[in-house]
């Protein structure tokens, strides 16, 4: 998860915006923080500019650290002009992939109004990716047991649904759960649930 330590960070080196997606798997990340302008946002969205934005094809064809000024000549549709517009002058891309089967990738997009990234700053921006990142790594200590339970929560059954399909007490439903939300790092069942679905243990 993006905790607050690293939103700090982030808004220090990247003060016109940024945006972080965590853990993309076949379609969406597990968590994204959009800070970039609004009304660029709106722009971006309404127009269709991600198709076109030289940022997202060099984030689905490589891995590493790459500014924006860099990737101006296959800009057709001037997006990154655009995104001048919006006081988003300079910027830099960072992105980890997984060497693991699954390939997942992270990414993040920075912004500055006032000059370019340092190469200090842009090892920072990637370091700070690459441990998100990592944090988000699907656990593979969940026993069965808590996984059956997380299925059933995500399902929408009660505490006492589940502990009477599993012919266990209440209690030890909530030790189960207790434990997946542990490992999960999550502050809910319901969130230990989503996590489990997204990192597809469930």
């Amino acid at each position: 998860m993006i905790n607050s330590a690293d939103m700090s960070k982030l808004s220090e080196l990247a003060p016109a915006g940024f945006y972080v997606a965590l853990r993309i798997g076949f379609h969406y990340p597990m968590e994204e923080k959009n800070e970039f302008p609004a009304e660029w946002v709106a722009r971006y969205t309404s127009r269709g500019l991600m198709l076109a934005d030289p940022v997202m094809h060099w984030v689905y064809q490589n891995a590493g650290v790459k500014r924006w000024s860099s990737l101006q000549d296959n800009d057709p549709r001037n997006v990154l002009g655009q995104a001048a517009d919006f006081g988003m002058k300079f910027g830099a891309v960072c992105c980890v992939i997984d060497t693991a089967a699954s390939a997942q990738r992270s990414f993040g997009s920075f912004a500055r109004s006032d000059r370019e990234f340092t190469n200090s700053e842009v090892d920072s921006l990637f370091e700070t990716v690459e441990s998100m990142h990592a944090l988000m790594v699907p656990p593979t200590n969940l026993t069965n047991a808590e996984l059956e339970a997380l299925r059933m929560v995500k399902n929408g059954l009660l505490m006492k649904e589940i502990a009477n399909l599993l012919g266990v007490s209440e209690g030890a439903v909530k030790q189960r759960l207790k434990n997946a939300k542990a490992k999960l790092n999550a502050k809910t069942s319901t969130h230990a649930a989503t996590m489990a679905t997204s990192f597809g243990l469930i």
